[in-house]
């Protein structure tokens, strides 16, 4: 399986996010991306390939240009306020505030194009997500151009963006962006998997008035887990997306017996829909150990979720997503790619 992967990703590293209320060290570091890659060359995966340039048009396919010039401006205007330190949103507009401006102050538009403090801006965060979102367009075109599957090795991560916000270690949502560019190059249908342990709620938002792309996340009951306000059940899609949307919430401590079951009652939904292509947004922090996840998943679990999505016989593109347990989560997200070349 092709592999693709930029260093760029490395330009991005903050130096903290807020969490249970004190300011840490961000679980979302480069070592993450290390450690995917040194595995995939540990286990001969296939080539490895950087991405190409893409440029700006895919990115406005799925977000706002207002939401992109911001990413692309927002370490300028923080440097020019006085501040050389990592910049993190603090006020938001919420219920009765105004939706309707976009302030002209840094640390205002910081808090309208977020939904939390999880996303610090530095130096080099525009040119990591652009790149990472140019990873994600590399392997949609090699699939597009009759790849079976491909491997996005993207950092930083994508699923949580949605048009108009980051949040979650999330900037531009590159799952989204490159089922955009599938259904762009002649696609006509799409089914984005997110098997990532928190809710997509990016792209859900993204894509929850459409039909042209379905979308499916087995995630943490968002009652008692992040991201708390989208991700239930009765979320089913809204106008001509009504039908297309699937959110699988399950409880703390679900181990394989029950994750197996959500998915595959997801993987029957997709093969019902019939999809030219198969968007997989690869989360491992269902793994036992994660330190910010609540799931029972084991290593061995990886590779039987990537059997299952080759019985769906789609062409498939694999977008990284989360995973925190930093010495596992090589071995489980390639166990992923090495269960769907062997199914």
């Amino acid at each position: 399986m092709l592999t693709i992967y930029s260093d760029t990703h490395r330009l991005h590293h903050g130096k903290a996010e807020l969490i249970d209320g004190t300011l840490k060290p961000c679980f979302e570091m480069p070592r993450r991306a290390d450690m995917v890659l040194g595995r995939v060359r540990e286990v001969g995966l296939g080539d490895i390939v950087p991405p190409r340039d893409f440029g700006r048009h895919p990115l406005t396919r799925v977000h706002t240009e207002r939401y992109v010039h911001f990413l692309e401006h927002a370490w300028q205007d923080w440097t020019a306020s006085g501040r050389d330190y990592d910049a993190l949103p603090l006020v938001w507009p919420v219920r009765d505030l105004r939706l309707d401006r976009v302030p002209r102050d840094i640390d205002g538009r910081l808090g309208f194009f977020s939904f939390d403090a999880g996303v610090p801006i530095t130096a080099g965060t525009w040119q990591a997500i652009t790149a990472s979102a140019n990873v994600a367009l590399t392997g949609q075109a090699a699939v597009t151009g009759g790849a079976r599957a491909a491997f996005a090795l993207c950092r930083p991560p994508g699923h949580h963006a949605a048009a108009e916000y980051m949040g979650g270690y999330c900037y531009l949502n590159n799952a989204a962006i490159a089922a955009q560019a599938f259904l762009d190059d002649g696609a006509g249908r799409v089914s984005i998997l997110d098997v990532d342990y928190h809710h997509g709620n990016g792209t859900q938002s993204i894509f929850y008035h459409r039909r042209d792309v379905q979308f499916l996340s087995l995630h943490g009951d968002p009652d008692v887990e992040y991201p708390y306000f989208l991700g239930f059940a009765d979320e089913t899609g809204a106008g001509e997306g009504e039908g297309y949307n699937h959110n699988y919430p399950l409880p703390h401590g679900t181990a394989w017996p029950d994750y197996a079951a959500a998915l595959d009652n997801a993987c029957a939904r997709i093969a019902a829909y019939g999809p030219d292509v198969l968007v997989i947004s690869l989360g491992v922090d269902t793994f036992e150990h994660d330190p910010i996840s609540q799931f029972r998943l084991r290593n061995a679990d990886y590779l039987e979720i990537g059997r299952r999505i080759a019985r769906l016989g789609r062409p498939t593109l694999f977008v990284m997503e989360g995973g925190y347990a930093v010495e596992d989560i090589g071995v489980n997200a390639v166990n992923v790619l090495m269960g769907f070349e062997a199914g």
